[in-house]
């Protein structure tokens, strides 16, 4: 059971934390935006810092 849960965690920690800047979120094919994304798209990870986030359509 922990094991399991650990593993989805490193999974979602793998796709969000590669994206650290504004150009691997373009690479990405993503977009910067400042605050929070869109309903229509979902957080791949940060482009500079916690605050401006980096979206991706769902």
């Amino acid at each position: 059971f922990l094991l399991t849960h650990f593993s989805l965690f490193l999974l979602f920690l793998g796709f969000t934390q590669g994206v650290r800047n504004s150009q691997s979120c373009r690479r990405n094919k993503g977009i910067c935006v400042p605050i929070r994304c869109p309903g229509s798209m979902r957080q791949i990870g940060t482009c500079l810092g916690a605050q401006v986030k980096c979206c991706r359509r769902k």
